[in-house]
């Protein structure tokens, strides 16, 4: 009797955490360059009364193993500002936090009041050679190249350190588009990168609603089933007590 309560309990759960998956990515959807994410499960089959037949119903135990991020490229929105950028292709900019040097794709950088490259959060922007990206006062003039050299009024001051790493499935989710990595990423020799540029998210706005609309009912289901099974355990009991 207990099977029943377990499998839609186990739904439940699972439904509960890809509902906030989904919910996080609708919330972010305006978000440069954030990247989609939804929940991956395993299936635990168990061969129930009948299974032997050919049509034989099975149990199934559900649990959510990881969180699968999509890691396809959004598309570029035209902004005009020469500290915007965007990345085309794979990597992701390296940039200076207090807890160590993080990754991100989202290019919307500006200056701070030290004349520093900084992220929309304020944290210094890295060249090639892990030096902080510095402008002075007098330079009214700020081009990227295609493959990241930083060219100003006193000529190149160094190159964006764009890195890649081997499995990017791997990094640690830092902030909505912010990750750290165990390991440093490889430098990408020939990036490609487009100045007055953002990376728009990749979330699809109607396929998440739909999702969320899936969800809803699947959850409702296990929960109509947790009902019915209740009711059944207590008429069953009710019919032995009355013996």
């Amino acid at each position: 009797m207990e099977n029943t309560l377990l499998i839609a309990l186990s739904r439940q759960t699972t439904l509960r955490r890809e509902m906030t998956s989904v919910a996080n990515n609708i919330a972010n959807m305006n978000t440069h360059a954030y990247k989609r994410e939804s929940m991956m499960f395993d299936d635990f089959l168990m061969r129930s009364k009948g299974g032997e037949a050919i049509m034989g119903d099975k149990l199934k135990f559900v649990r959510d193993v990881s969180q699968y991020r999509d890691l396809s490229e959004g598309n570029l929105e035209e902004t005009g500002n020469s500290l915007d950028v965007a990345i085309h292709g794979d990597g992701y900019f390296v940039v200076e936090t207090p807890q160590g040097n993080r990754y991100t794709r989202n290019g919307h950088f500006q200056l701070n009041n030290e004349g520093i490259v900084v992220t929309s959060d304020g944290h210094p922007v890295l060249t090639a050679e892990g030096d902080q990206v510095s402008i002075q006062a007098n330079d009214s003039r700020i081009e990227i190249s295609r493959t990241g050299q930083i060219y100003t009024d006193g000529g190149e001051i160094g190159k964006l350190s764009i890195v890649n790493f081997e499995n990017p499935q791997f990094l640690n989710k830092v902030s909505s588009t912010m990750y750290s990595s165990d390991t440093p990423g490889t430098q990408i020799e020939q990036p490609h990168v487009i100045q007055g540029k953002l990376e728009l998210s990749n979330v699809q706005p109607i396929i998440e609603m739909t999702r969320m609309i899936d969800v809803h009912r699947s959850y409702e289901k296990a929960k109509d089933l947790v009902g019915k099974e209740d009711e059944r355990i207590k008429k069953a009991l009710t019919l032995i007590s009355d013996r």
